[in-house]
């Protein structure tokens, strides 16, 4: 008994000292909080989605979903072979030129009407505070902190460790001029030392005037945030970056729901969405897509074109690692404009009459 008190006493604390890393971030403190605080989408100590959202769906727990994770049967989750795809170097660039560059899962690199965006980078090797689990898929690691030019924005959607990477993030703040992020995930950022007064941190509905005809707002998302034992202390959120001749939808995590058609209806259209094609499971089915449902967001955003993301690098879900794409061409019956390069590959994602190799075929 003895023994087992001890061995119980020394988890405990190598509990407690393990969550007390830097990378689990910080709570929301001071005039944050307050502001938090007076969130309308803060409600009962926490953020809350704007319909009512499940975190399982009702025909399952969360026994059963981890019991077939850890033991069901799961092939072809992880790829059986390297990839071998080749990085665009992103320092020669035109800076003219309108590019996209997927770096794999929800990480990319956008160079629009001359400013240079990152969104959600995570090149670690992992997406978990523990580095020997979620490994990125061999082959799809092509890019480190080093190859980025400096930076006019680091958009972070949410807090979660598959978005926001502690250690890439620490690399990149010195070539970041702003960082946009949702409420109260700046608490992190901060905590890590960047600077707060190139934060621009906006809840639902609350847009950033950027300068020289460029505007960001964020929108509303269907999902959660959370890096340690407290969830939904910072908004997930989706955003809207505006430039004096596009309008891109950077959509983040996000169940399908009302909010995409609400949010087409009030911006019109979008020259380019992209949205999440991956990691979904049936039984979280509110706080991810399902096959199809991204398309149909795609319809109420009345985007003209769409780039999926969220796939082909971590292994979040049981399905096997190209059925998002494989699905998604499926599905898109009426052959609408939806992109899918290969990671590091230069996208011209105007240009519509350029075509895509459906690359997972080869793998």
């Amino acid at each position: 008994m003895i023994l087992f008190l001890i061995f119980i006493g020394i988890v405990a604390l190598s509990t407690f000292v393990f969550l007390r890393h830097p990378q689990f971030g910080k709570a929301p403190s001071g005039e944050r909080l307050e502001r938090i605080l007076k969130s309308p989408h803060y409600k009962n100590g926490r953020f809350d989605n704007l319909n009512s959202t499940p975190q399982l769906a009702e025909d399952t727990s969360m026994p059963e979903v981890m019991f077939r994770f850890l033991f069901g049967k799961s092939p072809n989750k992880i790829p059986q072979q390297p990839f071998k795809f080749k990085k665009t170097d992103l320092k020669s660039l035109d800076p003219n030129e309108n590019a996209f560059i997927w770096m794999g899962h929800s990480s990319y690199f956008l160079q629009i009407d001359g400013k240079k965006i990152l969104v959600d980078p995570v090149f670690s090797g992992n997406a978990s505070p523990l580095s020997f689990t979620t490994k990125a898929f061999e082959g799809t690691d092509l890019y480190t902190a080093n190859d980025f030019p400096e930076l006019d924005y680091l958009i972070i959607t949410h807090d979660h460790w598959d978005h926001l990477d502690y250690k890439t993030v620490l690399k990149l703040f010195p070539k970041t001029k702003k960082i946009i992020t949702g409420l109260g995930t700046a608490e992190h950022l901060e905590y890590w030392g960047y600077n707060p007064k190139n934060i621009v941190e906006l809840d639902w509905f609350e847009s950033s005037d950027l300068g020289d005809g460029f505007k960001v707002t964020a929108e509303p998302a269907r999902h959660f945030s959370g890096r340690g034992l407290k969830r939904d202390q910072a908004i997930w959120a989706s955003f809207v970056f505006e430039t004096p001749k596009q309008r891109i939808y950077i959509g983040g995590d996000s169940g399908y729901d009302d909010h995409f058609k609400k949010i087409g209806e009030k911006y019109g259209s979008f020259d380019l969405a992209i949205l999440e094609n991956g990691q979904y499971n049936k039984d979280w089915r509110y706080i991810h897509m399902m096959p199809g449902e991204n398309i149909k967001a795609m319809e109420d955003l009345n985007a003209k074109r769409m780039i999926p993301v969220h796939n082909s690098k971590f292994a979040l879900a049981i399905h096997p690692w190209k059925e998002p794409l494989e699905k998604i061409m499926e599905l898109n019956t009426e052959n609408k404009r939806i992109l899918t390069p290969k990671i590091g590959e230069k996208t011209d994602y105007l240009n519509d009459y350029e075509n895509y190799d459906q690359w997972w075929k080869s793998y």
